[in-house]
């Protein structure tokens, strides 16, 4: 028994490391510098060349993104490498990405434009190698391990599940947050039950996006955490020390999930990722 805190404190190092080294790939999140709505009429773009634009139907199918480059400019195609010479066009789904184009650097691939659908309107990301952000990570704050921040409780799943709009870190994109239940449990200091919206995962693992009386003081204004599937009971695990910020904590450039209104613990929740370095003025 005397060895059982050591082996949690193995594994959430464990996944510390996994996290920062996802953190860090090449062309993730933290790479990101720029986030530009497309027109709807073929116009330059900061940080990029070429002319890009939308056919600008804005309906849930049918729309198209456009970019117009000559050889010269630079860009080929991610998946190809094939080079951009003339009009080249792609279609996508709401919430859906590409990595698209790519130009720049020795090997020509320093940046990464991302064509993405947000609230069916087309914008490009730039995700650039040389960014300061990424060049200067070295892994996220955290507060130290708690095991008192591991946490017992319970899911209530709903019938069906219920879609429930919410607010993002870019204001001009709205989401919609996809609750298949609740997660219930108790944290020391509060008297009452806490009860957070839960949005369901691969193999029926949960995710929970929160607030807590930390955020903007030690932690980005909001995190999340994963918890394993329930048992077959509705009992869940909830390690609060596994807490991790969304990429808007990183980058001005995302478009990341708000909490569900009412998804607060009101305590300072003191395990997990802090706002990275550099975040606090």
């Amino acid at each position: 028994m005397s060895t059982t805190p050591d082996a949690q404190l193995e594994r959430w190092q464990r996944f510390r490391k996994s996290r920062n080294t996802a953190l860090a790939s090449e062309h993730g999140w933290l790479t990101l510098t720029s986030f530009q709505w497309l027109e709807n009429r073929p116009s330059p773009v900061d940080l990029v060349p070429g002319l890009w634009s939308t056919d600008g139907t804005g309906s849930a199918k049918g729309a198209t993104a456009f970019l117009t480059a000559a050889a010269k400019d630079g860009l080929t195609l991610v998946e190809t490498a094939e080079p951009v010479d003339g009009t080249i066009s792609a279609s996508l789904a709401n919430e859906e990405s590409l990595m698209w184009v790519q130009f720049g650097g020795e090997d020509g691939k320093q940046v990464v434009v991302e064509l993405a659908r947000r609230a069916h309107k087309y914008a490009i990301r730039t995700r650039d190698s040389r960014s300061p952000v990424f060049t200067g990570f070295d892994g996220v704050p955290t507060f130290d391990y708690d095991p008192g921040w591991v946490v017992q409780g319970r899911f209530e799943p709903y019938p069906e599940p219920v879609d429930v709009p919410i607010a993002t870190a870019n204001p001009l994109v709205d989401g919609m947050h996809r609750s298949v239940g609740e997660v219930v449990f108790r944290v020391p200091g509060i008297p009452h039950e806490i009860r957070l919206h839960a949005e369901e995962e691969k193999l029926g693992a949960l995710n929970v996006t929160f607030h807590d009386e930390t955020n903007g003081i030690s932690t980005d204004e909001w995190r999340k955490v994963f918890i394993p599937r329930p048992r077959p009971d509705g009992s869940v695990v909830i390690d609060f020390n596994r807490a991790i910020n969304y990429p808007s904590a990183f980058t001005p450039y995302g478009a990341c999930p708000m909490p569900v209104k009412g998804n607060s613990i009101d305590v300072e929740v003191t395990a997990g990722e802090k706002l990275p370095a550099g975040s606090l003025g």
